[in-house]
């Protein structure tokens, strides 16, 4: 690797390459209130509470210690995984770094004058159909006509006061798993005879989605009833808006019969919602109070989806209720359970344990094989999750089962295909209906020269990506779903195609997944492609992982290599190895820094000067790629800097100018690159992928943010001529594997490293993988293609 073409003597000379042997330090432990961004516009999750940047936020709801629970939030492990609290792992997205101002603020909000935490929330927007509100309320007539599909299943759980059938078979499964012995053979979730059908019926024709969502916007009287509570329970008068629409026109009346449900709003942790109930209810309202614990059941399945799980290990959930301050979590699980606010499942582990050979040595033997259970893990889930899950895992047996005989048209089309890795993909798709495709950046040719193929032979093609660009022929993932981009729909509200190729296949989550699927035809092949060395989905669930695990569809890997240094370098990445490469055209240079403060000047003098000069690329195709937000040297330090450099201005229209470069996340997990145009009282214009759009004045600060630096979340599926990776010492716990090899590999002919973290990042090139998620899509479809190959 070089040093950077700008950098003094001394360090072309001695520069801190990072391939020196990793150091033994110990992950840091995380705070589950700590500030993710999750949906805010770094493209993953729910916006952050407003106020959080600066510490202050509305009066404070009361959180203090007493006998309605935890005085603070309980420190957690910061990684994912059996045996630990779901509200505890760092998400799969960007946390906050640092622990300047910024950072720090960002965690609870800030707090107030008697140390309680406060709920930092904005007064509701008013009322505006945007491209996001149209694309949730798509997504939302999708589930429901998937819920239909679904309505003949047999629920996993009755509802009822007291505990029978599935609930009680849970609570003597749990236990059972708990103190080591063998669990009932009860299962909740049985796999079906044979892959299941699509309905005759076809499902009604999607409904406008303006006028979906115009249904959901709560009254005026609903939102002064929620008001006159929160005002009684001393909570912020701006959570009313929120809580009106999270929880319906009856919104009032729950909060007083129930306070914990204000836990429904993003913003609102346990111990804020202790004491908003402590105020409304007083003594009674005790850390074991019914309608306490199940509030924080499905919270805590909840905050587990924002860290990419679909469900929870029951000893997991139950650990996490007795961090918050439950008395009896077996006993709050089984009223959860028994209320029908959450789903049980048993998920065998291993293979299936075989039952007594006829061949059996003597009668013990006999015996002892007639006594073995196939020993199984006690899964508990949210409804939306496992019914996505479920959905998915259907329609994806539906596609797989399907065989298609390749003629000779086909053979002539992989004949010429440009490489023998696209020839075998091609082969490989004029058989199946369902395939996935794995490679690296230089692979995503082979699935594009597969579509070229498929319309030469008259197919209907569509060709869709996670980001938008690429070509003319490409589209989005959220674009196709919405209706907005692709071939439309049939008059059964199934995609008008007969070939579907998704390129970036691990941002998918379960819930977009799928709608995806469903709305794939019979008679229809799927392709789903990707890289599974980068980071994952926004939202819950791994499923192209989850897909390959499986192994119940033909699975190619490419032989294409990413070409380079470049790819010699993000290779090595992949397996682990932090290699030192020869690039004799400065195609990776290395800045050792000292501080946070100089890893931005750094950063600032490689996309203004240093890269510009020296290969030619303007400082507008350079971006600059961070481990976080906060900190002294998180994205907003370094849009500040970099603002000030290539765009200074008055931030004329909510710190904004024409000509920035921005961020505009118009949904969970989509963080689409634009340009401020201008702005009126209409709201920000901007022009993202040669079109105009715009972002409603009350919508600007939720969804749009600077764009020359971004997280490797935001930049996951887009390339740039040049990359400047940015790893200040204070986001040294934030990097993995899969993060730098995301970061690593979104340059095509340029990558600096502006290396602050000295050891921390061989460390986790070798010793950090990317955090285990808890899904049941593997073990679902392994069970749909065991039934299926079952006789009779």
């Amino acid at each position: 690797m070089s040093t950077d073409p700008q950098a003094d003597t001394a360090a072309a000379e001695n520069p801190a390459t990072p391939e020196a042997e990793p150091s033994a330090a110990a992950e840091a432990e995380a705070d589950p209130a700590a500030d993710t961004d999750r949906t805010g516009p770094d493209g993953s999750g729910t916006a952050e509470p407003a106020g959080a940047e600066d510490g202050a936020g509305p009066a404070a709801v009361h959180g203090e210690a007493g006998e309605g629970g935890p005085g603070a939030e309980p420190p957690v492990s910061g990684r994912g995984g059996e045996g630990e609290s779901p509200a505890g792992p760092e998400t799969e997205t960007e946390t906050e770094t640092g622990s300047g101002a910024d950072g720090g603020a960002d965690a609870d909000a800030g707090a107030g004058p008697e140390g309680t935490a406060e709920p930092a929330a904005e007064a509701p927007a008013t009322p505006a159909l945007s491209e996001a509100q149209a694309e949730l309320a798509a997504q939302r007539i999708e589930r429901e006509r998937i819920a239909r599909r679904k309505a003949e299943r047999e629920a996993p759980v009755a509802a009822g006061a007291k505990l029978s059938g599935k609930a009680a078979d849970l609570l003597a499964a749990v236990r059972a798993v708990e103190g080591g012995a063998k669990p009932s053979s009860v299962y909740f979730d049985d796999a079906p005879a044979a892959p299941r059908k699509a309905p005759v019926a076809p499902p009604a024709p999607r409904p406008a989605a303006p006028a979906a969502v115009a249904a959901s916007v709560p009254s005026a009287d609903t939102v002064e009833g929620v008001r006159a509570v929160l005002a009684r329970g001393g909570a912020p008068e701006a959570l009313a808006g929120p809580a009106a629409a999270a929880l319906g026109e009856d919104a009032a009346g729950q909060l007083t019969e129930n306070p914990w449900r204000l836990l429904s709003l993003p913003a609102v942790r346990p111990t804020q919602a202790d004491g908003f109930a402590r105020a409304l209810l007083g003594a009674e309202a005790g850390p074991g109070d019914e309608r306490r614990t199940t509030v924080l059941v499905g919270w805590l399945l909840a905050q587990a989806g924002l860290k990419g799980h679909t469900a929870l290990e029951a000893p997991v959930l139950e650990k996490a209720l007795a961090q918050y301050g439950v008395p009896d979590p077996a006993e709050a699980l089984e009223l959860a359970i028994a209320e029908g606010s959450v789903l049980v499942f048993h998920e065998p582990l291993g293979p299936p344990v075989a039952g007594p050979s006829e061949n059996a040595a003597d009668a013990e033997d006999a015996e002892d094989a007639e006594d073995a259970e196939q020993p199984v893990r006690v899964l508990v889930g949210l409804e939306g999750a496992a019914m996505a899950e479920e959905s998915l895992a259907d329609g994806l047996a539906r596609l797989a089962a399907g065989t298609f005989d390749a003629s000779e048209d086909w053979e002539r089309a992989a004949g010429s295909a440009p490489s023998p890795s696209a020839s075998e993909l091609i082969r490989a798709v004029a058989g199946h209906g369902l395939v996935t495709h794995t490679g690296g950046e230089a692979a995503r040719a082979e699935p594009v020269a597969l579509a070229a193929a498929a319309r030469e032979l008259g197919l209907r093609v569509c060709l869709a990506a996670h980001a938008p660009g690429g070509g003319p022929d490409r589209v989005t993932v959220a674009g196709l779903l919405s209706g907005a981009e692709g071939p439309g729909r049939d008059t059964d509200g199934q995609f008008s195609l007969d070939l579907l190729v998704v390129l970036d296949a691990p941002q998918l989550d379960v819930e977009t997944a799928a709608a995806l699927v469903e709305s794939v035809p019979d008679g229809a092949r799927l392709v789903l492609c990707g890289d599974p060395g980068v980071l994952g989905s926004a939202g819950a669930g791994r499923v192209f992982a989850d897909v390959l695990a499986a192994r119940t569809c033909p699975q190619l890997v490419s032989r294409t290599p990413d070409p380079g240094p470049l790819g010699e370098l993000v290779s090595g990445v992949g397996i682990g190895e932090l290699n030192q490469v020869d690039a004799p055209g400065k195609e990776v240079v290395i800045v050792p820094v000292k501080d946070a403060g100089e890893a931005v000047h750094r950063a600032v003098q490689l996309v203004a000067e240093s890269v510009p000069r020296a290969f030619g690329i303007p400082a507008d195709s350079v971006q600059v790629i961070t481990p976080g937000h906060g900190g002294s040297a998180g994205t907003r330090a370094l849009n500040a800097a970099l603002k000030e450099r290539l765009n200074p201005g008055p931030g004329r229209f909510g710190g904004f100018d024409p000509g920035d470069r921005v961020v505009h996340v118009p949904s969970a997990g989509r963080a689409l690159p634009a340009r401020v145009v201008s702005a009126d009282a209409e709201g920000l214009h901007l022009e993202r992928a040669g079109a105009r759009i715009v972002v409603a004045k009350e919508l600007v600060e939720s969804q749009v943010r600077h764009g020359w630096a971004v997280t490797a979340h935001q930049a996951v599926g887009t390339r740039w001529p040049a990359v400047v990776v940015v790893l200040p010492g204070d986001a040294a716990q934030a990097l993995s594997r899969d993060w730098v090899y995301t970061a690593f590999g979104r340059g095509e002919r340029h990558l600096s490293v502006v290396h602050g973290v000295d050891q921390a990042l061989p460390h986790a090139v070798a010793e950090v993988p990317a955090k285990p998620r808890t899904t049941r899509l593997t073990g679902l479809l392994t069970a749909l293609a065991t039934a299926g190959a079952q006789p009779g």
